[in-house]
């Protein structure tokens, strides 16, 4: 009967540790994932819509931009300037050293060179939408012009100014949720195409 006791406690203990060191492992290997490779984020409101909608779940990538700038037209979520306690999502428009000027509902991009484009956005926007305000702004290093793809409802760029590098957490890479949503999320590419003058 002891003889009993003794094995069925020396099989529960095997399975307690065998659980507690399968525990200890997943822990070694999902935490640092979770804050240092890739974190979740839960779209808050319409300003990307309608590329992303509210309560998307979303995994940012937070590696990539260690070795890679980032580049126009991929979607970050960053600690927003005029409230680092809070986190945004953008579409990145205008790199370290162009001049971005909006005008008549187009955007313009003037290279470090003097070379003029306006922005083609037809690969994320839907066709006839128009960004609104008149400006002009001139990006120094390190500094990015983000808008939401909601040009009507955002608070981005036109509002509260440039984004510093350092603000920025990671890119978007796939979307989890809504399930019938599943998707990587892919970069535009862009041609500079200058405008004749």
């Amino acid at each position: 009967m002891k003889q009993n006791i003794k094995q069925e406690l020396k099989k529960i203990l095997s399975i307690l540790f065998d659980t507690v060191e399968l525990a200890v492992l997943a822990l070694a290997i999902v935490v640092p994932i979770r804050y240092f490779i890739f974190q979740p984020f839960v779209v808050s409101g319409n300003s990307m819509h309608p590329n992303f909608e509210h309560k998307d779940y979303l995994l940012i990538d937070e590696i990539s931009f260690r070795f890679n700038e980032p580049e126009r037209g991929e979607v970050v979520v960053f600690k927003a300037p005029q409230r680092v306690s809070t986190n945004y999502i953008k579409r990145i428009i205008g790199l370290p050293n162009e001049v971005i000027e909006i005008s008549d509902g187009k955007i313009f991009i003037s290279s470090a060179s003097g070379e003029k484009e306006a922005l083609d956005e037809s690969k994320y926007l839907p066709d006839g939408l128009i960004t609104s305000g008149e400006m002009t702004i001139a990006l120094k290093q390190d500094e990015y012009f983000v808008l939401g793809d909601n040009r009507l409802f955002s608070s981005d760029s036109r509002s509260w100014g440039v984004l510093p590098r350092q603000n920025i957490v990671g890119k978007v890479f796939f979307r989890a949720l809504p399930v019938n949503s599943l998707a990587f999320i892919e970069n535009p590419v862009y041609i500079f195409d200058p405008i004749e003058p």
